[in-house]
């Protein structure tokens, strides 16, 4: 389905990635909600709330006074984790689970143990703590094995530095588990360590990654300092794809910032690739790591360029040169914002992707081709320049690059709806295998491993 967007000031695309962050495409967002209206006006208005039901109550056990106690839950000055173990003992009428199973936690706690296999520290989970459990009254023991097992177990489903503990511009998160459900699973199974350790991502890349971590270790704890970067960046490696769903869309569109480069997946395997452009180091204009959908090709895109980037970049090009709105087929908007109309020169060129988020970051054409032939293609305000928009546009829209053409050539604003909506990963992978099976390293050129690096350890980490 096209639609012909007529042009209302203010409503049409931004591309930026200042502090603010990007306003929402509003001409388009309208359009998905005039269809909401309508569709609450065929169903006879807004559903109606659901009943919540209303949870048992609590038994008052010693334990979950302990748990019920005021200030923060910890044991021998380790913060524990109330809410998961509230969760898992709701589940056991908060009464102790591992002294009837004591072969089981055994089992876990050698899993906890061996977490540096994963690329985590085990002292993230109490290691220390577990090696000395014998000396803990059988409550506390108790309290310390099931929140050394659910933390274990929540680091391999979603991170250690899970969404929460990340900078706003890092948003990629797997589907949520039911981590006390996982942990009683374990407990009921032969194996319990597996069962935790599935929770882990089992992709090739984070597999190529655990095979080089085996590989690494041994060089970096002889002191190798070639080895102990190379380490790290295996390390981040890790707990990035842990960021990631289990199970990734067949079809899909692939941005690793860190390399530079867009691939598009069909059945899972790689049908294009082409040269991107990515926003530039500075922390205010780096490209943000997310999920979103593509849902159609904008033809003709005229771009609102956001009032922090007109104070900072265009009003003193304009102060130097009166005629620069003019020549740059600009018009000043209410607000500070600024309107280049749509056109072959237009910033964001002849065609762009919409892929709704909250960043207002998106995939489109540039009329400057050259910034291609760079190395160094770091020089965008956030955005993503396509080196081969028309030729991805036509694969999108499984149809003939002509037909494409012939879309932009009409002259208007309009979008073109995708068949079907298709994924778009925006990553940040400095350590990942590539399609021939090797594992490639980029640089960190905006320096996020070290922070990462620093929230995996539970001590701060040694100088190298």
């Amino acid at each position: 389905m096209d639609v012909d967007l007529k042009m209302a000031r203010g409503v049409m695309p931004r591309c930026n990635s200042g502090m603010g962050y990007r306003r929402p495409m509003r001409a388009l967002r309208g359009l998905a909600a005039l269809a909401m209206v309508c569709a609450l006006a065929a169903c006879g208005g807004a559903p109606k709330p659901v009943p919540v039901a209303v949870a048992a109550p609590q038994p008052q056990t010693a334990l979950a006074s302990r748990l019920d106690a005021k200030g923060e839950l910890a044991l021998a000055g380790e913060p524990l984790n109330a809410d998961l173990l509230r969760g898992f003992y709701a589940r056991h009428g908060f009464q102790p689970v591992w002294s009837a199973h004591p072969a089981k936690a055994d089992a876990l706690v050698e899993a906890v143990l061996r977490a540096g296999d994963q690329g985590l520290d085990p002292e993230l989970f109490h290691a220390g703590l577990l090696r000395r459990r014998a000396s803990f009254p059988p409550l506390e023991r108790d309290l310390l094995l099931s929140d050394s097992f659910l933390a274990y177990a929540d680091a391999l489903a979603r991170g250690a530095v899970p969404v929460e503990r990340r900078k706003d511009d890092q948003v990629l998160a797997p589907d949520p588990v039911d981590v006390p459900a996982v942990l009683d699973a374990a407990l009921a199974s032969p194996d319990p360590a597996s069962v935790i350790e599935a929770l882990a991502p089992s992709s090739p890349t984070y597999l190529a990654l655990r095979q080089a971590l085996r590989k690494d270790r041994p060089a970096a704890g002889g002191g190798d300092k070639a080895a102990n970067a190379r380490l790290r960046r295996v390390v981040v490696s890790l707990e990035r794809e842990r960021w990631l769903p289990r199970t990734l869309p067949t079809e899909r569109v692939w941005v690793n910032v860190a390399d530079e480069q867009l691939v598009l997946y069909r059945a899972s395997k790689p049908v294009f690739t082409t040269r991107v452009v990515v926003g530039q180091e500075a922390e205010r204009n780096q490209s943000p790591e997310f999920r979103a959908d593509i849902s159609g090709s904008l033809y003709n895109p005229p771009w609102v360029i956001p009032a922090d980037i007109v104070k900072l970049e265009i009003l003193p090009k304009i102060q130097r040169d009166p005629t620069y709105l003019t020549r740059n087929n600009m018009v000043m908007l209410a607000g500070g914002e600024i309107e280049q109309r749509a056109g072959p020169t237009a910033g964001l060129g002849l065609i762009m992707f919409d892929m709704p988020n909250k960043f207002d970051v998106y995939l489109h054409d540039t009329p400057d081709r050259t910034v291609f032939k760079r190395d160094n293609r770091r020089i965008s305000h956030g955005c993503i320049r396509v080196q081969n928009p028309f030729e991805f546009a036509a694969l999108l829209m499984e149809t003939s690059i002509d037909s494409i053409n012939q879309g932009v050539k009409a002259g208007t604003t309009t979008l073109s709806k995708l068949p079907n909506a298709v994924p778009v990963f925006v990553v940040y992978q400095t350590a990942y295998l590539d399609p021939a099976g090797k594992l490639q390293f980029m640089p960190d050129f905006y320096s996020r491993d070290a922070e990462i690096w620093r929230k995996l350890q539970k001590r701060p980490p040694e100088s190298t």
